[in-house]
C-alpha cells in the first residue's frame, strides 16, 4: 500500500505551524530571501559555493523546527526520473568538453572530471531548490504568501499589470499541489481496486512506469478542471472582486528584524557568488 501513499511524500504547498521565529517573519522578507537564494543557486557553478548554500538552507530548516528528512521525502516521487537524467548527463557531458582527467572511457561512455562536476552540481542544486521552495511554503500560509507577493508587485499597478490576480493565481497553483496529489492517490486506489495495474510494480523500469501512469492523466486533468470550475463559482458566489480597491484582513509591517534578515541573506548570497571558489581537486588530488 505504500505505492499509493503519495501525499506523505509531497512537501511543497504544505504549511507546518511550528511557531518558530522564521514563521513570524513578514512574508515579503521570506519571498525576497527565497529569490536571492534562487538566483545564487542558479548562477554559482562551484561545488563548494553550492554546498554552502545548501548548508545555509539546512540551518534555516533547523531554525524553523522542520525535519530535513521530511523535506527530502519530496524527492521520492521523482527519484526515478532524476536518476535517469543524471545518468544521461554523466554519460554525454563527457564528450562535449575536453577534460584533463578521464575516469572511464568505454565505447560510447566517457566519464570525465567535467561530467562528474556537473552531476555533483546538479544533485546539490536539486536538493537546495527542494529545500528552498519547501521552506517557503511550510513556514508561510498560502494567504500570507498571496498578500506578500501582491505587496511586492504593487508598483507594477501603475503600468496596468493585474498584480492582485497574478498573485492569487500563483498562490492557488501552489496550494492545489497537495489537493491534486490526494486526488491522484484516490484515482490510483480506485483503478487498482478494479483490477488495474496502476501503481503496482514497475520498479525502475521507465517504460513500465509510463504505461502504469498514463491511465491516470485523463481523470486527473478532468478532476482538476472540475475543481477549478467549482473554485471559480465559489469565489463568484461570495462576491469576490480583484483589484487595487480590495482590502485585506491581515496587515503586515516590516520590522528591523525583517530588514536585517533580507540584508543578511542578500549579503550571504552575494559573497557566495562573488568568491572565486577553487575546484575540489585542488584539495583532493586523487580526484
Amino acid at each position: 500500500m505504500q505505492e499509493f501513499e503519495l501525499s506523505r511524500n509531497i512537501v511543497v504547498g504544505q504549511y507546518m505551524p511550528t511557531g518558530s521565529y522564521i514563521h513570524r517573519l513578514d512574508p515579503r522578507t521570506k519571498i525576497v530571501a527565497a529569490l536571492c537564494m534562487a538566483l545564487a543557486l542558479s548562477s554559482v557553478r562551484s561545488l563548494i559555493g553550492s554546498s554552502l548554500l545548501l548548508i545555509g538552507l539546512l540551518l534555516v530548516a533547523r531554525g524553523a523546527r522542520l525535519s530535513s528528512r521530511f523535506i527530502l521525502r519530496g524527492l521520492l516521487p521523482a527519484l526515478a526520473i532524476l536518476l535517469v537524467l543524471f545518468v544521461l548527463q554523466l554519460w554525454f557531458q563527457g564528450w562535449r568538453e575536453p577534460s584533463e582527467r578521464i575516469y572511464l572511457e568505454w565505447r560510447f561512455i566517457r566519464i570525465t572530471r567535467v561530467s562528474v562536476h556537473l552531476i555533483g552540481l546538479g544533485v546539490i542544486r536539486v536538493l537546495a531548490f527542494l529545500f528552498l521552495f519547501s521552506l517557503l511554503t511550510m513556514t508561510t500560509t498560502a494567504t500570507h504568501l498571496t498578500h506578500g507577493l501582491e505587496m511586492l508587485l504593487a508598483p507594477l499597478r501603475r503600468v496596468g499589470v493585474p498584480v492582485q490576480e497574478i498573485a492569487m493565481v500563483n498562490m492557488i497553483s501552489i496550494r492545489f499541489v497537495p489537493t491534486l496529489v490526494d486526488e491522484l492517490e484516490r484515482i490510483m486506489k480506485a483503478q487498482a481496486s478494479r483490477g488495474g495495474a496502476v501503481g503496482l510494480g514497475g520498479g525502475w523500469n521507465p517504460i513500465r512506469l509510463a504505461r502504469t501512469r498514463l491511465p491516470l492523466i485523463v481523470p486527473l486533468f478532468l478532476n482538476a478542471l472540475q475543481r477549478a470550475e467549482e473554485l471559480v463559482l465559489a469565489m463568484e458566489a461570495r462576491g469576490y472582486r480583484g483589484g487595487a480597491t480590495r482590502t485585506r484582513y491581515a496587515q503586515f509591517h516590516l520590522t528591523t528584524v525583517d530588514a536585517l534578515v533580507m540584508a543578511g541573506v542578500a549579503l550571504f548570497c552575494w559573497l557566495i557568488w562573488w568568491t572565486p571558489w577553487p575546484p575540489l581537486y585542488r584539495f583532493f588530488p586523487m580526484l
